[in-house]
């Protein structure tokens, strides 16, 4: 499969988008496979946080994306789509599994309606406290 040639630890490829910032208190988790459970700790790690909703962002919109839609939804959590934040090589491709994953397995809805949603979460526990 040559797209995965350039996706190994250390590539380029495979580096978190500098944009992104990386806190102390983030937990890394290193996928090998499409879906970011199959494999790895990650859902014990958020069972144990208590979190409830993944918000999934990245590559390749019908690959890895809806893997991990699929799984997290599986596993008992309530997975997010940011639509303008995920991508794939054809926009076909994209679309229809935007679709699909909307109607099955996740809500998909624009980036600025999931910062909407938290940060009322945040404005919500800072009343609480």
């Amino acid at each position: 499969m040559p797209l995965l040639r350039d996706l190994y630890i250390g590539s380029q490829a495979s580096e978190i988008d500098p944009r992104v910032p990386v806190m102390d208190e983030d937990h890394l988790i290193t996928k090998k496979f499409p879906s970011a459970f199959y494999g790895t700790n990650l859902q014990s790690q958020l069972t144990g946080l208590g979190v409830d909703t993944t918000i999934i962002v990245g590559n390749s919109t019908s690959g890895c994306v809806r893997a991990t839609a699929c799984d997290a939804v599986s596993c008992g959590f309530k997975p997010i789509v940011p639509s303008d934040c995920v991508a794939d090589r054809a926009p076909l491709s994209h679309q229809v599994n935007l679709f699909d994953m909307d109607s099955k397995y996740a809500d998909v809805m624009p980036s600025s309606e999931v910062l909407e949603y938290l940060n009322g979460l945040a404005s919500s526990k800072a009343a609480a406290e």
